[in-house]
C-alpha cells in the first residue's frame, strides 16, 4: 500500500534528510514512527503524500509512483488520504461543522451529500454536540478530534498522524490515541509519528525508529517468524 525503495531526500541547504530508506507499510497497518527531532519522521510523511518527492529512490502510495506522478495523480491521491497535524490547523472563522465540509467542498462533493456525512464522522469522533462551536470555543484535544473528522471525511484508506498528541495533556492524548486506535480497528491504516514513548511501549504496534534520515529498528523485523507470517 505504502513502500519506500532505497529512497534518499536531499535538499541543497540543509543537506540529506533522508537517508535510503525501505518501508513498507500494509493495508489495515498501524504503525509507529518515532525518532529525535530532526530524524527525518516529517519528510518521510510529506513524501507519502507527495509534499516532497525522492531526490533518489521511488515511494509508491496505493498505485501512485513518485517518480511520474503529475499533479492531477498527487490531487487524487490525496483524496485518498487522511492527514493531521500536531497544530491542527483549523480555520478559526468557521465552526466545527464548516472545518469538516470544506474538506469535501475542496473535492468537489455532491452539495447534498455534505451534511449526512459531515454528521457521521463528527459522530465517530465524539463531537455530535460541538458541531456549531468555533476552535476557539474548543479544548486542545476537541479541536484535534475536529481535524481528524476533517481527515476521515473523505473515507481515506490511510491516516498520516504527524505527532497529533505533541500539544495535548496527557488526558486528552490519551483519548485522541484511543481514537486513532479505533479508526484503525475499523479498517483504516494509520501511520503516526509521535516522541510519546508511553504511547508506545503501552501498544503492540509497529514501531519504526529513525536516527539522522535512517531507520534504524523496525519492531516487525524483531518479531518471530510466526508473528511475521500472520502480518
Amino acid at each position: 500500500m505504502i513502500r519506500f525503495t532505497h529512497v534518499t531526500k536531499t535538499y541543497p541547504r540543509t543537506g540529506t534528510a533522508v537517508q535510503d530508506v525501505s518501508l513498507h507499510i500494509r493495508k489495515g497497518e498501524f504503525a509507529f514512527l518515532t525518532g529525535p527531532s530532526g530524524a527525518g519522521k516529517t519528510t518521510l510523511l510529506r513524501m507519502v503524500y507527495l509534499e516532497e518527492r525522492p531526490t533518489v529512490g521511488e515511494v509508491q502510495v496505493s498505485g501512485t509512483s513518485s517518480l511520474d506522478a503529475t499533479k492531477r495523480d498527487v490531487a487524487r491521491l490525496r483524496r485518498k488520504l487522511g492527514i493531521v497535524f500536531q497544530d491542527f490547523r483549523l480555520l478559526e472563522n468557521r465552526t466545527a461543522e464548516q472545518n469538516v465540509a470544506f474538506a469535501l467542498e475542496c473535492t468537489g462533493a455532491a452539495p447534498a451529500t455534505i451534511a449526512p456525512r459531515v454528521s457521521r464522522v463528527l459522530g465517530q469522533v465524539g463531537l455530535s454536540s460541538k458541531g456549531t462551536a468555533y476552535p476557539r470555543e474548543l479544548s486542545g484535544g476537541e479541536q484535534q478530534r475536529v481535524a481528524i473528522a476533517r481527515a476521515l471525511v473523505n473515507d481515506p484508506f490511510v491516516l498520516l498522524a504527524d505527532e497529533p498528541t505533541g500539544n495535548l495533556d496527557d488526558r486528552a492524548t490519551r483519548g485522541i490515541f484511543q481514537l486513532l486506535r479505533e479508526i484503525n480497528a475499523a479498517g483504516t491504516a494509520v501511520l503516526m509519528a509521535t516522541h510519546n514513548l508511553e504511547l508506545i511501549r503501552r501498544s503492540d504496534f509497529r514501531t519504526v525508529e529513525m536516527n539522522r534520515g535512517s531507520i534504524v529498528y523496525d519492531s516487525l523485523d524483531h518479531a518471530a517468524p510466526q508473528e511475521a507470517m500472520e502480518l
